[in-house]
């Protein structure tokens, strides 16, 4: 969900040549195998090639195998740590060699120019995370006419509200990340009490990493720049409302354990201005394409609120957990 500017920035000039990458691809399932390959492929085809890239299997010994007999040039590993996308991220960065560490999701295929354009920010030396945007890929070929880009968050794609130019944010988005390596080793790994496990749709994980890093580095920059680009596949049963739903609520319930593991003010920073200046803007703009008769606008306006709602919701519910199991752990 939601990451903002604090400010602008502009060009960095080039990177030290010297200057590593380790690119880590995290997989779970041989369903998405063509995405696997497509996302491998594309790292294969930067104009500034990775140095080394590691693809890790969550809990699957045969996608690991028919990733190692296909991507003979590609460092195959298991997850070593529990299920779950923060455990195969945390084995791939203990694996890594470079000097950064890039993460691209295995539905997500990267622009040519995706790794070089990352690079060249690390030429600051405060500059400690580089992520970019991703343009959804519709697999049914259209985007759903009900579905609101203030919420393509729900599909792991930019959405109406990021900056549009190069701005340092509060948090990137997992599928088109990178840090320093030296990040891991301050500040530990992704936590593996949140993020995705196979298809449950929680997540949340490079949100806290983030705002870990700037609690223990507050001069650290966390740069967000749209044209370090990514296609990002939004599977057929993401098109559905069922999904959404679905996705928006257990959104709340990871943003209520982020707030409890950093801190509400900081967990929730970015969100109170999405909340209260670009979902309302969305709302009213939809409402008065509905009353110019067009149809699909009035569910882009249900889906607004009902996604600010169904969010809100699971919020509450998961806020509502963590005071519950918080004096059970303690007396555990």
């Amino acid at each position: 969900m939601p990451e903002f500017a604090s400010r602008a920035i502009g060009p960095t000039g080039r990177a030290p040549v010297t200057l590593t990458s380790s690119v880590i691809i995290c997989a779970y399932t041989m369903e998405r195998w063509d995405d696997i390959v497509r996302a491998v492929e594309s790292v294969l085809a930067q104009t500034r090639p990775a140095d080394e890239i590691i693809l890790v299997a969550d809990h699957n010994d045969a996608l690991a195998d028919r990733a190692a007999a296909t991507f003979p040039g590609v460092r195959v590993l298991r997850n070593e740590e529990t299920r779950g996308l923060s455990g195969a991220r945390n084995t791939g960065v203990r694996a890594a060699r470079g000097d950064v560490v890039v993460f691209l999701d295995d539905d997500a295929a990267a622009a040519p120019d995706w790794l070089g354009t990352m690079l060249l920010h690390y030429r600051d030396p405060a500059v400690q995370g580089v992520g970019g945007s991703a343009t959804a890929v519709w697999s049914r070929g259209a985007r759903p006419a009900w579905m609101p880009a203030e919420f393509d968050w729900v599909v792991g794609c930019t959405y109406v509200g990021q900056p549009t130019s190069p701005a340092l944010v509060r948090n990137l988005v997992g599928c088109n990340m990178s840090f320093r390596r030296e990040v891991f080793a301050r500040i530990g790994g992704f936590s593996s009490d949140m993020g995705r496990v196979g298809k449950r749709p929680l997540g949340c994980e490079e949100t806290e990493l983030c705002i870990r890093l700037s609690q223990a580095q507050p001069d650290a920059k966390v740069l967000y720049d749209p044209a370090v680009n990514v296609s990002h596949r939004v599977s057929a049963d993401r098109h559905r409302f069922r999904y959404f739903r679905s996705r928006c609520y257990h959104e709340g319930i990871s943003k209520a354990l982020v707030s409890r593991l950093v801190g509400a003010g900081s967990g929730l920073s970015a969100e109170r201005s999405y909340v209260l200046r670009v979902l309302p803007l969305g709302f009213a703009r939809a409402l008065l394409q509905a009353l110019m008769l067009r149809p699909a606008a009035a569910g882009r306006a249900f889906a607004i609120a009902f996604g600010l709602v169904a969010t809100a919701t699971g919020f509450m519910y998961g806020s509502l957990e963590q005071m519950w199991l918080a004096p059970h752990s303690e007396t555990a």
